[in-house]
């Protein structure tokens, strides 16, 4: 795809929901590119001969074993894909960091972890952020695996609120050295890192910087024990004490009270990242589950040949197919608009911020959607397997225990919703997203008289679309109705944003599936398609549900009298059905597919 056409193409951040998407745009993992299965086949390799097969060892807290599986990642390349080659990397594109972070991260959070915080939030601002001789002098060891990193932002009291950290940086009086003093906790890789990325305000700054700080003991830092923690358990996590470490002055990260900027953008890449580190922990989990359903045998017969098992199993199936369409679609974009902005004379570092930035939405829309279906995928595990779901002695209950995190990392899910909704409201008065001419349309639509007409939905998907578009309505009269009623007040009704937000990441999941599949129905056949038809139906049909509920429950919670009753008939008008679809037939096409395949043979 040439740039002139991609720029034409590719939709902005937020713009989804204002603007048709045709299948053909979208990227989905049908997609990739010879050189990016390799990628896939040997990241899988690496994972089953060195985490799968010794999940157990990653339980006992052997922080070792993570630190020597470091280091044969690195050998291996697989902590380099996103370095510059310039800098020792493998110079990849978006999409092809996205695939090695979702493939070498579904055996185990305790290394899952120690992958993301390395090559993320270790490396990844430098790379971004770096002069040229911090990149030449740090890059290429953090690339290779010779040295690890660790981020340190958070403290005792700075979380969410990550601007507030009281760690003090104090210029020496000859000018050459900051003196660094505070205390950081939840540090991920403390505990065998080389270099740090420490965030500490310099005097009375409105804001924080970031510095390179490298681990050395004698110059004054300090680690807490290894935490406790429901799970990751051999994910090293300390607290980290600074205690008037000396930091050259070249070892100041971009600029004076740049540092929550640096660390916002870190977090726009964690999020999608970390969406993508949940992705094979869904198949992996989903797998196990089928083989034990298709083995367990009760009353005679399979547990996977009852309806109950058979509706978890679809359901698991669902959202994993579902999450990947989701994310690799936003990932192709932000890909796309990294390429746009380097032909136009970006440099890589500013191409690439810029790039992830513009789909921020995107990536908090993900990171809630996707963790929160690990956890299910995870809890449903364990129920298929029972009693033995629950023993240590299977990989369910550390799984469980490990997808738990994900709700956390990189700003919680509550944070998240609300950062999407208000991320999209600020693009939209900026000029950057046409909300206010859809929001307007949707109004006089509800004070117009409906169709009676009935559709033509023929064609594969075309209700399904249909009601897509109607959703989208949802959102536009919902949030439009609270942004005219609460102005710039709406950031105080936190409730009214997790319901808006709600509505926005049904809608995005549903139509990307729905995009997946009929790209891949136009050209492999709709009989090649069967169970994915069936996925993207019964996604839809649950979005209906929760979209319905959430918009219900703002509607009631803001609007009064005629209003209200004027959106909840929109409400009904938008989120009805000509044909319902029988979702008992759509789950057991779903997880009779799964159980034949023994397992999600879907990617």
């Amino acid at each position: 795809m040439s740039t002139e056409t991609t720029n034409k193409d590719i939709l902005r951040g937020g713009q989804f929901l204002v603007k048709e998407t045709k299948c053909e745009d979208i990227f989905t993992l049908e997609d990739l590119n010879e050189e990016q299965k390799m990628m896939r086949e040997s990241t899988k390799e690496f994972v089953d001969r060195e985490l799968w097969a010794h999940w157990e060892r990653f339980e006992k807290k052997d922080y070792a074993y993570t630190e020597e599986c470091m280091r044969k990642a690195g050998e291996l390349g697989l902590l380099s894909v996103a370095v510059p080659e310039s800098y020792g990397g493998m110079g990849m594109g978006f999409v092809s960091t996205m695939l090695v972070c979702d493939y070498i991260s579904g055996a185990t959070g305790s290394f899952s972890t120690a992958f993301g915080a390395h090559t993320g939030i270790g490396t990844m601002p430098i790379t971004l952020y770096g002069t040229e001789e911090q990149k030449q002098k740090y890059v290429p060891r953090l690339a290779s695996g010779e040295w690890f990193g660790a981020y340190c932002l958070t403290e005792p009291g700075a979380g969410s609120d990550a601007n507030s950290g009281k760690t003090k940086a104090v210029l020496s009086e000859d000018g050459k050295y900051y003196s660094i003093t505070g205390q950081k906790m939840w540090i991920s890789n403390a505990g065998f890192c080389n270099m740090f990325i420490v965030f500490a305000r310099i005097e009375d700054d409105k804001y924080i910087t970031g510095f390179i700080v490298e681990n050395d003991p004698e110059n004054g830092i300090t680690l807490g024990d290894e935490e406790k923690k429901l799970g990751i358990h051999s994910s090293s996590t300390r607290q980290v004490f600074f205690n008037e470490t000396k930091v050259p002055v070249e070892n100041m990260l971009s600029e004076r009270g740049n540092g929550f900027k640096i660390a916002m953008n870190a977090l726009n890449i964690g999020r999608i990242k970390l969406a993508a580190a949940c992705l094979e922990a869904q198949r992996r989990v989903l797998n196990e589950a089928t083989k034990y359903a298709n083995e367990r045998i009760q009353f005679k017969t399979p547990i996977m040949n009852f309806g109950a098992i058979k509706a978890k199993i679809a359901d698991m199936a669902t959202n994993a197919y579902v999450d990947e369409a989701a994310c690799y679609r936003a990932a192709k974009n932000i890909e796309d608009r990294i390429a746009i902005r380097e032909s136009e004379g970006n440099s890589h570092q500013e191409a690439e911020l810029k790039g992830v930035e513009e789909y921020a939405i995107e990536c908090s829309i993900l990171k809630v959607a996707v963790s929160e279906h690990v956890q299910h995928t995870t809890d449903e595990g364990i129920q298929i397997f029972g009693g033995m779901g629950f023993s240590a002695d299977t990989p369910m209950e550390s799984a469980w225990r490990d997808a738990r995190i994900s709700r956390i990392y990189e700003g919680t899910n509550e944070i998240n919703r609300m950062l999407a909704v208000g991320m999209l409201i600020k693009k939209a008065m900026k000029g950057h997203v046409d909300l206010l001419g859809p929001a307007t349309a949707v109004g006089e639509e509800l004070m117009g008289i409906p169709s009676f007409d009935t559709p033509d939905f023929s064609e594969l998907f075309a209700e399904e679309k249909d009601m897509v578009a109607r959703l989208k309505k949802v959102f536009l009269m919902v949030a439009g109705s609270a942004v005219q009623k609460f102005g710039p007040d709406l950031d105080e009704h936190q409730m009214l944003l997790m319901s808006a937000a709600d509505i926005l990441i049904q809608v995005y999941l549903a139509e990307s599936a729905i995009l997946r599949t009929e790209k891949n129905a136009k050209r492999f056949g709709e009989e090649a398609q069967v169970a994915q038809i069936a996925m993207s139906k019964l996604y839809l049909y649950r979005a209906v549900d929760i979209i319905s509920q959430k918009g219900k429950e703002a509607i009631v919670s803001f609007a009064e009298g005629d209003e209200q009753r004027m959106m909840l008939m929109g409400l009904k008008r938008f989120t009805k059905y000509t044909n319902q679809p029988n979702v008992v037939a759509l789950r057991t096409q779903i997880a009779d597919k799964v159980a034949a395949d023994n397992g999600y043979t879907f990617d």
